[in-house]
């Protein structure tokens, strides 16, 4: 069977979801806010299955209607799914854009509908432009074709902002979440708020979804992909409450998937900054991802949640521990540190300068270099200029 994979957790928010629907209480705009990777955007069409389907016999839709079965198989008329895409390399106007990023969607519908789990896009270019927002607008104003309400779940709603700076999709959506018409509900999905348009949020309601608890990552691990328990165990660990992120950390064709090789890489930047050395730091230094955008952001995240443990760790907090199966190389490292959980939790501000940084065009190897000498310092493996190996014990 293909189509939409069954939505993990969220039970609370799908109560109070079906409740204020059947109250007639659902806002016609709402955003659903939370960290990347925890099914906000599956919510979104579950919501929208709720609201199309024909007969829903209490919190869930039925499944079993004509309405249902095609909005999970993602091809219901009156359920719109947009999401960030590359822009295509055409030339002409608006409308020629828009015909080719439509035609763009359907062929990436086509994927998510042949596999549940199919990843989506990570492409620091993608974006939901103005020509798409058009499109958008078009069908809004257009009667349903099938039921009594329209439904659209635009994912990802940073990227009406599109790279270029220009807030043309973001203004040209605004002038819709304004005034919907009566038979639409318009549902937005981000990770990150305060990369909308204050106007934007102002006109919508905020629905906070939470990580998914690890029990819950892990059963889906084993249950939907086969993987075994213990690897399971790890791996909803590191994934911190996100789907996404889960299958981001598992091999792929035999190769560390994309999380589990930046992991490395950051924990390569945590080794130089403790350990000192000219070698480990040109091996840091050779790591670091050529783009400022995209992989070299989530390097920079990942050794600052690698810092957290090691703070955790001196600390006595093992249980907070995110790399838990690294457990011993923490212990390790934290003990080669005098007041390693100060050190470490004073470092954690430099990384997130560091990381804001890479939202602009900058050079990657040139902002680690920096960020090395200053944590270096501060563990005190530099002095100068120079990076200073740890004394050896002696006896």
């Amino acid at each position: 069977m293909t189509g939409l994979a069954p939505l993990l957790g969220h039970t609370g928010l799908r109560e109070m979801l079906a409740a204020a629907r059947d109250r007639g209480d659902l806002p016609s705009a709402l955003l659903l806010l939370g960290p990347a990777g925890t099914g906000k955007q599956r919510l979104a069409l579950w919501l929208a299955q709720r609201l199309v389907c024909e007969s829903p016999p209490g919190v869930e839709p039925c499944g079993r209607c004509h309405a249902c079965r095609l909005a999970l198989r993602l091809e219901h008329p009156d359920v719109h799914w947009f999401f960030p895409l590359p822009r295509p390399k055409i030339s002409g106007g608006a409308e020629r854009l828009g015909d080719a990023l439509e035609d763009a969607r359907a062929a990436e519908l086509v994927n998510r509908r042949s596999d549940p789990h199919y990843p989506t896009i990570a492409n620091e270019l993608a974006g939901i432009y103005l020509a798409h927002v058009q499109v958008i607008r078009k069908l809004a104003i257009t009667r349903p074709a099938m039921g009594r309400r329209k439904v659209f779940v635009i994912g990802d709603a940073e990227s009406l902002v599109p790279q270029e700076s220009s807030p043309e999709a973001a203004n040209a959506a605004l002038k819709l979440l304004e005034e919907p018409p009566p038979d639409t509900t318009i549902v937005l999905t981000a990770s990150d708020g305060e990369a909308l348009l204050p106007t934007i949020r102002s006109r919508l309601l905020t629905v906070r979804v939470p990580p998914l608890a690890r029990d819950e990552v892990e059963r889906f691990l084993r249950e939907s992909r086969g993987i075994a328990a213990d690897e399971a165990v790890r791996v909803a660990c590191l994934a911190e409450g996100s789907i996404g992120r889960a299958l981001a950390f598992l091999p792929n064709n035999g190769e560390p998937g994309p999380l589990e090789s930046a992991r490395q890489q950051a924990f390569t930047l945590l080794d130089a900054a403790l350990e000192g050395g000219t070698a480990r730091y040109t091996r840091a230094l050779e790591q670091a991802p050529a783009g400022a955008r995209g992989p070299f952001s989530t390097v920079l995240s990942l050794l600052i949640t690698w810092l957290r443990d090691l703070a955790a760790v001196s600390s006595g907090a093992e249980d907070a521990v995110v790399n838990a199966d690294r457990l011993e190389d923490l212990r390790r490292r934290a003990a080669s540190v005098p007041d390693a959980a100060s050190r470490a939790a004073g470092a954690i501000p430099e990384v997130e300068r560091m990381l804001q940084l890479a939202t602009f065009n900058i050079n990657p190897q040139l902002v680690l270099g920096t960020l090395l000498g200053s944590l270096s310092r501060r563990f005190g493996r530099m002095r100068g200029g120079s990076p200073r190996r740890p004394a050896r014990s002696v006896g």
